[in-house]
């Protein structure tokens, strides 16, 4: 597995817009519009996991995510692993690479949000505070020291 961090002006760009907007999680639609629109901009990226030309996974480095007026950043967001590939810590080493380019950056910490109970406490996220997404529930903000 190779892993690529994406830009708008990146070979791969629309490949993987075609790729979120047809795999299984509903906010893959989201992504590729957002993609679309270039919403990613100066140290934005996107992190694409690949098995050779094959699109097995893709997370979101950004600066905001579904959580307003907070003052976190940056964002490890939208992570998905394809369907084939899950149980093989692909989504752990999409994490990995995506803390060592913000690290690089010079960041302290990165931020995700997730509704999901004990899956990133196990890759050293803690919880540090709770707030409504803008679809309205509740969400779990999460940081990690880089």
């Amino acid at each position: 597995m190779t892993f690529e961090l994406l830009t708008a002006a990146s070979e791969k760009w629309d490949a993987l817009i075609r790729y979120a907007e047809a795999c299984s999680w509903s906010a893959g639609k989201a992504l590729a519009q957002a993609m679309r629109k270039k919403a990613f901009s100066d140290w934005e990226r996107i992190l694409v996991a690949l098995d050779g030309e094959k699109i097995r996974g893709y997370c979101t480095i950004a600066k905001t995510d579904c959580i307003p007026d907070v003052s976190y950043t940056p964002y490890i967001g939208f992570l998905f692993v394809d369907e084939a590939c899950r149980g093989h810590r692909l989504s752990q080493q999409m994490i990995l690479c995506a803390m060592d380019y913000l690290k690089s950056l010079g960041f302290p910490a990165v931020y995700l949000v997730s509704d999901h109970e004990n899956l990133y406490e196990k890759y050293g996220f803690r919880v540090i505070d709770r707030k409504k997404a803008f679809w309205g529930p509740e969400e779990k903000i999460y940081i990690h020291a880089l």
